[in-house]
Order: structure tokens, then C-alpha cells, then sequence
């Protein structure tokens, strides 16, 4: 039998790498993690992290306003600090990353700072030296897709809104996903007065047609500027800031232009096409039902091998291969369910199918939806109102899409998402008791079903 440096090397110490390096250390196999940036990956650097910090700053500007509807004066208007902000974050990332390291440590595993090539289906090359291992995992993640345009050398990406320098007065966002949806919501909350643009005639395309649509019109009423069926061209900097022409002729000015319009698998230089790693259609790394690539010994996990670009999915894979590897490789990963979260102002949080991919899976349907104003904003003095909808497969009467925008919808479709995998059905919905008075409790009172 050859002998290897390590049972297991990951390359990538974002969220999918750690957990499985982890995870396999504890079995107690040699582990060995290369990393040439900070531990953590996106989520905890660039991403997921920060950008809910950001969200929780500018929430803090809605409260203020609101709070005069409930007999609170403000001695002087609130001021908004954003260097002290960034520092916070920075405070905080940099806690999170030293728990990364200490985990990995304690747990036993060899972590490499620096870029690691794939030599063979055994070996990486990190500066220079060589490592072998029985297994390889690639764990690399995403990376900010940026069209090739005129002036693209003015844009930023997701990955530098946190430390922008100045704060921008204007912003521009190109793109409507959740990335641009939620940069546009957080930094409208800071104070920038935000224009966002967008290709297609809705936003948050895969979404239930009713969420984006309810969406657009709240972050229009909240003062985001909106613009549909519409692209950017080009980008030059002119006397009083950077100016994007539109494929329409008409221009806008802006202090920061971000282009949030869509992740790429994070694949150059890594060696793949030397290793014999195939790639699939959309440039992602292609695997098998157990997160094998062409290369037998080689896995690869998360946003790189593009299955659902979320956090927490990335975690589940990796525990499904360190299963596989070091364990009783009956662990397996189930993408029908999976929760998520948009942090707009308003939030969205969303499980199940859509009603459009419901009928086209289950047929008949039956969908209940329900708006109105929380009992929060009775006083609150502010016009957002909340939406909810099930969806509801006729034959079984199970709930197969439920989909919340509201304040905290992450929060209360979590537990939603917990019935819906255990296969709740329309009447235990209505069965249980709501907690009253909340937004949540609409879910389980909702008894008219919409026509059609």
C-alpha cells in the first residue's frame, strides 16, 4: 500500500472545508487544510457574516424613526458612525477567524497558509512543496462574477462593499438577486441613496413570483429606486463621480457602482484540468451522489460543485463526505426543503417550492396567501406590510411551499421548515395554535384559499 502524508487534505478553509477537516480529524485521520486568506471563506469574511451586521446597523435607523410613534423623543438626531461600524465588524470577523483556527487546531489538523495546485489525484503543491494524501477535497467556493463591459475597472464586487472608503452618498447596484437585493436594502438603511438595476423584468429570479413582486414594491416604498427591464452599458468617471450609461441611452450618476450579478465556482489556478478533474456545463466542478469527481480520490463540496449556494448546505455535504470517507457512508444529502433567508428590509425567508414549480411537480394545488400591516407599525407610523403563503399539494394536503416576507421571516420559517420536512399537511397547520399576537401565528390561521 503507498503511504500518504495524510488520510485527508481539504483545499479551502471556508465553511465546507473546516467542517469536513473537522469532522474527519475527529475520527482520527490526518488531516491536513490549506488556506491563502483568512479562515472562514465568504460566510464569515465577505459574506453572510457581515452582511447581517450590516443589516442589523440599518435596522437601527428604521427603529429610530418608528420609536416617536411610541412616545420616545430623541434628544438630537441620530448620527451614523461608518468607520466605527466597519471597525466593529472588523472586530468581530477577526474573533470568528481565530475560532476557525483554534477549532482545526484542537482538533488535530495541519493547517497551510497558502495556494494549493492539484498535481495529481494524490498531491497538491503549496509554494513550492508537495503533500500527498489518500483523499482529496476541493473546497474552494464562489467568487463574484463581473461582466466584461467598458469601465469595468470602476465597478465593485460584494467582496469590498464592508470597507468602502468613503461612504457612498449614491450606490448604484446592477443585479437583482439576493446579493443585490440585500446590499441595496442595507445600504438604503445607512443613509446612500441607492438606484438598483436589473435585466429582467422582476427581481429574485427562482423565487415565488409573489415574494418578488411584493418585495420590489416594499424596497420601493422604502425608498430604493428601483429600475426593471433595464442595464448598464458602460461606466466612466466623470466631474462629480462615476457615470453609468444605460443600454437605453439614459445615464446615472453614482459615488459606488456594484455589480452583484451572480458567483462563478472558484476554479482558476487550482490545477484541476492537470489532475483530470472534469468540469460540468456552468464550469463547476461535476460530482456524483456522494461529492466524487472524475477523479475517484478527489470530493469536492459547496459552491464550487454548485448544487445550492448556501452555507449550511455546504456543512451538510462535507458531512456527507467525511461519512463516506471515515465513517458508515450511510449519510446522505436530501436538497428538498432546505429553508433560506434574504436580508431585505423587509426579510424574506422561504422554504419549499415555489407555487409555479409546485403545480409542475404536484398539479393541483391549493395556495393560501395573506398580507397585512404587523401589529408593530399600527403605531410604528411606517407603511411596510408583511406578506405569507402556503402552498399546498391537493392530493396529499401537504404543505410544500411556504414562503414569508416580514420582519424576522428567517426566523420564523426555521421552525416551519422543521414540519415541512417531517411532512406536515395543511391540517396540522390549521390544527395548531398560534402564538398570539405575532406575525407567525398567520401561518397556522389561514383558512380561505385563494380562486383558481
Amino acid at each position: 500500500m503507498p503511504t500518504f502524508d495524510f488520510d485527508l487534505f481539504v483545499i479551502g478553509g471556508g465553511s465546507g472545508g473546516v467542517r469536513a477537516a473537522r469532522m474527519a480529524a475527529q475520527t482520527g485521520a490526518r488531516v491536513g487544510l490549506a488556506e491563502a486568506a483568512d479562515l472562514g471563506g465568504t460566510c464569515v469574511n465577505v459574506g453572510c457574516i457581515p452582511k447581517k451586521l450590516y443589516s442589523y446597523a440599518a435596522g437601527y435607523a428604521e427603529s429610530f424613526e418608528e420609536a416617536a410613534g411610541y412616545g420616545w423623543k430623541l434628544p438630537a438626531e441620530p448620527q451614523f458612525d461608518w468607520a466605527l461600524l466597519k471597525s466593529q465588524r472588523a472586530k468581530e470577523i477577526g474573533r470568528l477567524n481565530g475560532i476557525y483556527a483554534s477549532l482545526l487546531k484542537n482538533s488535530g489538523v495541519a493547517v497551510i497558509a497558502g495556494w494549493a495546485q492539484l498535481v495529481d489525484g494524490h498531491t497538491v503543491e503549496i509554494d513550492g512543496k508537495r503533500h500527498t494524501a489518500r483523499h482529496l477535497l476541493v473546497a474552494t467556493g464562489g467568487t463574484p462574477f463581473v461582466p466584461d463591459i467598458p469601465g469595468r475597472e470602476h465597478i465593485v464586487t460584494s467582496d469590498a462593499m464592508f470597507d468602502l472608503d468613503p461612504f457612498p452618498q449614491r450606490l448604484l447596484v446592477v443585479g437583482g438577486g439576493y446579493i443585490a437585493c440585500e446590499f441595496a436594502s442595507i445600504f438604503n438603511g445607512l443613509g446612500s441613496k441607492v438606484t438598483q438595476l436589473h435585466r429582467r423584468a422582476h427581481l429574485l429570479t427562482g423565487f415565488d413570483d409573489d415574494v418578488r413582486q411584493f418585495l420590489a414594491n416594499e424596497m420601493g416604498k422604502a425608498g430604493v429606486d428601483v429600475r426593471l427591464n433595464c442595464e448598464a452599458s458602460s461606466i466612466a468617471r466623470g466631474p462629480h463621480g462615476l457615470v453609468v450609461t444605460l443600454a437605453r441611452g439614459q445615464q446615472v450618476e453614482a459615488d459606488t457602482v456594484l455589480f452583484a450579478t451572480g458567483r462563478v465556482p472558484n476554479t482558476q489556478g487550482l490545477g484541476l484540468e492537470a489532475a483530470g478533474v472534469k468540469l460540468d456545463d456552468k464550469g463547476a466542478i461535476a460530482v456524483d451522489a456522494h461529492y466524487r469527481t472524475s477523479v475517484p480520490s478527489i470530493y469536492a463540496v459547496g459552491d464550487v460543485s454548485t448544487r445550492v449556494q448556501l452555507t449550511p448546505v455546504a456543512l451538510a455535504e462535507a458531512m456527507v463526505v467525511v461519512d463516506e470517507l471515515f465513517g458508515k457512508g450511510k449519510r446522505r444529502m436530501d436538497y428538498e426543503f432546505i429553508p433560506t433567508a434574504v436580508f431585505t428590509h423587509p426579510n424574506i425567508g422561504t422554504c419549499g417550492y415555489t407555487e409555479l414549480d409546485a403545480r409542475a411537480k404536484f398539479g393541483e394545488v391549493t395556495v393560501f396567501s395573506s398580507e397585512f400591516k404587523s401589529l408593530r407599525h399600527t403605531l410604528s407610523g411606517r407603511s411596510e406590510r408583511t406578506f405569507m403563503k402556503l402552498v399546498v399539494d391537493k392530493k396529499s394536503d401537504r404543505v410544500v411551499g411556504l414562503h414569508m416576507v416580514g420582519a424576522d421571516a428567517g426566523e420564523v420559517v426555521q421552525g416551519f421548515a422543521v414540519a415541512m420536512r417531517a411532512g406536515a399537511t395543511k391540517a396540522i397547520f390549521d390544527s395548531t395554535i398560534g402564538i398570539h399576537p405575532t406575525g407567525a401565528e398567520e401561518f397556522v390561521t389561514m383558512r380561505e384559499p385563494m380562486p383558481g
